[in-house]
C-alpha cells in the first residue's frame, strides 16, 4: 500500500507540472477515462508506447501530458473493462470535424475523407482508411466515361499513398495531387520518431513493420513503394477548388491551371491544411519558408524563426550551432512546450546560442533585413537577416471543404466511432 501511495504521489506531481506547462489539455485525439468503470489495472499505462501520457492515481487511471498523445489507441484496446474511449475535443474546446459515414464518405456523395482531417491522425489508421475508401469506391463504381478519372486523391500522406496503391490494385484510374513535396508531407508529422503498436498493410506492398522509426526512414519507404509500383504523384500541385458537376462528377481546379474531371474525390490533406501566413510585405520572398527540411545545408546564415510552438523551437535548435539564430515570438513567454524542448530552449537562451525576442511581431521582410515591432516599447527594430522560417500554425481547410458542399460541425468531447 505504501509503494502504491508513493507511485500515486509521483503521478500527481507530474499531472500538476503538466497543468502548469499547458500539457494537460488535449490538442487532438486522446483517451477519456470513465472513473466509475476503471479498476486501476494499469494495462493502459503498460501498453501506451509514449511516455507519461497515462498514470495511476489513488487506484484509478488518469491522463498526464495529454497534449503529447497521438492517438495510438493501444490504451483503448488494453483496458479489460472498456473504461477508455478515444475522443476529440473537450467539453469546453470544440474541434471542427467534417461529417463522414462508416465508409468515410461525406454528406456530398462521391467525396471521401481519410486520415487526420477526419480526426484520426495515426499513420496505421490513415493507411487503413485510404485503402477502405478505395474498396468502397470499387463496390459502387460508376460506368467509365471518356476523360473521367475514377478517383482524384488529394494529399500524398499515409492515406493518400495507401489509396493510390489500392486504386492501382483494383484497376481504378486515379490522379494523386500533393501541394508540397513528398518530403514536406512526411516532415510535417509532429514527432521526430514515429511509433507503431502493430504492423500495417500497404496495398500491393504487404506488411510494414515500423515500430520505432525516423521521418527519414518513413520517407525512404514511401519513395521505395512509389518507385516499385511506378506511381505518379504530382507534387507542388495545390487543389484550389472542387466543383460538383450536374452529372455526379467533380471538376478539380489546381494552382497549375490543370483541371481534372473525376467520379470520386478522396481528401487526405491533414488538419493543418496550408501554413498560416503573416500577411506582411516581403513574405512571398524566396528567403521565407514554413518548414525546415535540410538543416545540415544551412551554414553561416542569419536566421529568424517566427513562432513559439514546438515546431518553431525545434527548428531554432536545429540551426543554432552553425548559424546566428534569433527567435521572434508574439507572446511574453512560451507555453505548452514539450518538456525536452522547454529545457533545451532555456539552455540555449542561457548560453546565448539563440536570442529570443518576446512580445514581437514581424512588420516586413526585406532582402537583407527584417523589421520587428517590439510591443512593449512600441518600437520597430531592424535585424540583419538571410533566412526566415515561419511557424504560425496552419489554416484549417474549412472554407475549402464547405465550398465543395462538405458539412463541418464543431464537436465537443466527440467519441471516435472507429474505435468503438
Amino acid at each position: 500500500m505504501r509503494k502504491k501511495k508513493v507511485k500515486s504521489e509521483i503521478i500527481e506531481k507530474k499531472v500538476k507540472v503538466a497543468k502548469e506547462e499547458g500539457m494537460f489539455e488535449p490538442v487532438s485525439l486522446y483517451p477519456h477515462i470513465d472513473l466509475n468503470v476503471c479498476i486501476g489495472s494499469a494495462a493502459c499505462v503498460a501498453d501506451c508506447p509514449e511516455k507519461d501520457i497515462l498514470g495511476i492515481v489513488d487506484g484509478v487511471a488518469t491522463v498526464i501530458n495529454t497534449a503529447n498523445c497521438v492517438g495510438h489507441g493501444a490504451c483503448f484496446h488494453a483496458c479489460p473493462v472498456e473504461a477508455i474511449t478515444l475522443r476529440i475535443g473537450t467539453e469546453t474546446r470544440g474541434v471542427d470535424l467534417p461529417h463522414v459515414n462508416q465508409n468515410f464518405e461525406t454528406n456530398t456523395k462521391g467525396i471521401y475523407i481519410a486520415g487526420e482531417l477526419g480526426g484520426m491522425g495515426l499513420i496505421k489508421n490513415s493507411v487503413e482508411q485510404g485503402q477502405q475508401v478505395v474498396e468502397s469506391i470499387v463496390k459502387s463504381k460508376k460506368p467509365n466515361k471518356n476523360n473521367v478519372i475514377d478517383v482524384a486523391i488529394i494529399g500524398a500522406g499515409p492515406a493518400g499513398i495507401s489509396a493510390t496503391l489500392a486504386a492501382k490494385k483494383h484497376g481504378l484510374s486515379s490522379v494523386t495531387l500533393e501541394q508540397d513535396s513528398l518530403g514536406g508531407t512526411v516532415y510535417t508529422f509532429p514527432r521526430a520518431k514515429l511509433v507503431m503498436t502493430s504492423p500495417m498493410d500497404l496495398p500491393l506492398y504487404g506488411k510494414v513493420k515500423l515500430y520505432d522509426t525516423s521521418k527519414d526512414e518513413l520517407l525512404q519507404l514511401w519513395k521505395k513503394v512509389i518507385d516499385e509500383h511506378d506511381l505518379e504523384i504530382k507534387e507542388k500541385t495545390k487543389v484550389e477548388q472542387i466543383v460538383p458537376l450536374e452529372n455526379n462528377t467533380f471538376r478539380i481546379i489546381t494552382n497549375t491551371n490543370e483541371e481534372y474531371i473525376c467520379n470520386n474525390v478522396l481528401l487526405s490533406i491533414g488538419r493543418r491544411g496550408s501554413p498560416r501566413k503573416l500577411n506582411v510585405p516581403g513574405e512571398e520572398s524566396e528567403k521565407v519558408a514554413y518548414r525546415l527540411l535540410e538543416p545540415e545545408r544551412i551554414i553561416d546564415k542569419k536566421v529568424l524563426v517566427v513562432g513559439g510552438g514546438d515546431s518553431a523551437i525545434e527548428t531554432a535548435l536545429l540551426v543554432k550551432d552553425t548559424n546566428k539564430t534569433i527567435l521572434s515570438y508574439r507572446k511574453e513567454n512560451f507555453s505548452r512546450l514539450k518538456p525536452k524542448n522547454k529545457e533545451k530552449i532555456n539552455a540555449a537562451i542561457e548560453d546565448k546560442s539563440i536570442s529570443v525576442i518576446f512580445n514581437s511581431n514581424v512588420v516586413s521582410i526585406n532582402k537583407d533585413h527584417v523589421l520587428l515591432k517590439i510591443n512593449e516599447q512600441d518600437e520597430v527594430k531592424q535585424i540583419e537577416n538571410d533566412l526566415v522560417y515561419i511557424f504560425a500554425g496552419g489554416e484549417l481547410p474549412t472554407s475549402f471543404l464547405q465550398k465543395a458542399g462538405v458539412e463541418i460541425t464543431k464537436r465537443f468531447g466527440y467519441i471516435m466511432k472507429s474505435h468503438k
